[in-house]
């Protein structure tokens, strides 16, 4: 079997497959049980992230394989070292970083107010708030991202609490309400990111795709943004209806969505799930710097419909 065989028949056979509705009945009931029910059951106390125990590390990828998310506190505090974000990631075998054109020098970018330079027109260097997202949905098709770790150095004075949703119970919820909402939003042009013109130059192309797609692994991957202006929604009825009843879930007061303030230490690593972030303002002894790793790959050991009987 060629290689284009071998992914056509790992997509058919996934859960996420919007007619594979056995395994994925299976799937969901497995997903479901015994699921977090607060930020804390995804919380593992660690010493240094640089040099994880294998306890800590498999606490970590457990948490990962129900959740897609785990948050660690580690004992670094407010230590600015980029290692520390970039050796979690190896261990959980993360290799391609998405060095992204604002990026550090390290690779990973400095999530902190920006009042000069290029930096300042963009909301993540601003103390604005963030609305629901998944990183990365103006990437091109071939580079969308797969994991999202966040290692905080220093908190704000105020504000900047996060909220976060596992994309696969928002696939879930929407598949239970209507199957026809999957296949809406699997459409090719479900969700559109027009070019971005940088003077008189196109800076980046349109990038027209799905809202959810499945990896040619077999896993779910999820591209969204809740904002108004530059992005283009399907009009068709069916698709508009999908994305308001995505929309109300995330307004909602849903038991799965975990919200809290990390603290200087403290990191997140996942499958690039569905999160926001609060307005905050700094102060002199707290000056709010987030380290952000973006990665072409998913967290090694985490795909939670492995094994899954067919």
């Amino acid at each position: 079997m060629n290689t284009a065989s071998t992914i056509e028949q790992r997509v058919i056979n996934s859960p996420f497959h919007p007619d594979n509705d056995a395994l994925y009945q299976a799937w969901r009931d497995h997903k479901l049980k015994n699921y977090p029910t607060s930020l804390g059951d995804l919380l593992v106390e660690i010493g240094d992230p640089r040099r994880l125990t294998d306890s800590e590390f498999e606490a970590l990828q457990q948490r990962c394989l129900k959740a897609n998310m785990a948050l660690y506190a580690g004992t670094t505090g407010s230590d600015p070292d980029p290692e520390i974000a970039l050796a979690i990631g190896r261990r959980f075998g993360l290799k391609h970083l998405n060095k992204n054109w604002l990026a550090d020098a390290s690779g990973l970018t400095s999530l902190t107010v920006v009042d000069q330079g290029v930096r300042q027109h963009y909301i993540p260097y601003t103390s604005r708030a963030i609305n629901w997202h998944t990183d990365g949905y103006y990437n091109s098709a071939h580079e969308q991202i797969q994991a999202l770790n966040l290692h905080v150095v220093q908190r704000a004075a105020q504000g900047g609490e996060n909220a976060l949703l596992d994309h696969e119970v928002a696939y879930i919820l929407l598949r239970e309400k209507n199957p026809d909402y999957i296949r809406a939003l699997m459409a090719p042009n479900a969700m559109t990111i027009p070019a971005r013109i940088e003077n008189g130059n196109t800076a980046r192309q349109e990038r027209p795709g799905p809202v959810f797609s499945i990896t040619p692994a077999g896993d779910l991957h999820m591209r969204y943004t809740v904002r108004v202006n530059n992005v283009f929604w399907a009009e068709d009825p069916l698709s508009r209806e999908a994305l308001a009843y995505l929309e109300e879930i995330l307004d909602s007061d849903s038991p799965y969505i975990f919200r809290g303030l990390l603290q200087p230490g403290m990191g997140l690593v996942s499958n690039n799930v569905l999160h926001d972030r609060a307005a905050f303002a700094d102060d002199a002894e707290h000056k709010r710097h987030y380290y952000r790793a973006r990665y072409f790959d998913r967290l090694g050991g985490t795909s939670s419909w492995l094994g899954i009987a067919r």
